[in-house]
């Protein structure tokens, strides 16, 4: 590996995203990871307006290209959402947009969003609360060159959230093989069987060899 790190531009302005990112991959990979505004990139136009494909796969793609022009070279680009089995996967590629609250962001967004989710699962059994998670990444290199993988976790869909850990839906999603949530898992277990850690951890060997 090179002696200084390779700065990796993430395409998102959440934190907790990049944090999952950098603990999934070793601690000597020589890769050092940063949102868009850590890298000093303002709120673009039209950023808002990238994630419109029909796929998880297709809207990490288009983010990386929107930003590649804007980074030293290396863009990672991940979309990932909760598909709820009685909802006909709803929230899908929508997740992050459920409860239609644009003036939220961070936290305030989350909450926002998981009341929606109870609200629309208010007359659903516990028994066909079968649900995923899913993310699909791509990684544009210097020269353009695209990689992508992808990670599912199947689960459950709680009554009420419980946990502090973790982001998005995370206090709501009951992993197969688990009583705990998400947000109750050690970082550790989480990376395991998640579907982001089982996304990147496709990528990571790829990533770790292209540098």
């Amino acid at each position: 590996m090179p002696g200084s790190p390779i700065s990796v531009l993430v395409a998102t302005r959440n934190p907790g995203k990049v944090r999952e990112i950098a603990d999934l991959l070793p601690g000597d990979s020589g890769l050092s990871f940063h949102t868009l505004d850590e890298a000093g990139i303002s709120p673009q136009p039209g950023e808002e307006s990238v994630e419109v494909h029909e796929t998880f796969a297709e809207n990490a793609r288009a983010k990386a290209a929107f930003f590649h022009p804007l980074s030293d070279g290396w863009v990672l680009a991940e979309d990932s959402g909760l598909c709820v089995d009685a909802l006909d996967g709803a929230p899908g590629v929508g997740s992050k947009r459920f409860s239609n609250r644009a003036d939220l962001s961070g936290e305030a967004l989350d909450r926002a969003n998981i009341d929606a989710l109870l609200r629309a699962l208010e007359e659903v059994p516990a028994e066909k609360r079968g649900a995923e998670f899913r993310c699909a990444v791509a990684l544009l290199t210097p020269d353009g060159r695209a990689e992508t993988s992808a990670g599912v976790c199947r689960g459950r869909i709680r009554s009420r959230p419980r946990g502090g850990g973790g982001f998005g839906y995370d206090p709501l999603f009951v992993p197969e093989g688990f009583g705990r949530t998400m947000a109750e898992l050690r970082p550790e277990e989480k990376h395991a069987i998640s579907h982001r850690g089982r996304a990147f951890g496709k990528l990571a060997e790829l990533l770790i060899g292209l540098t």
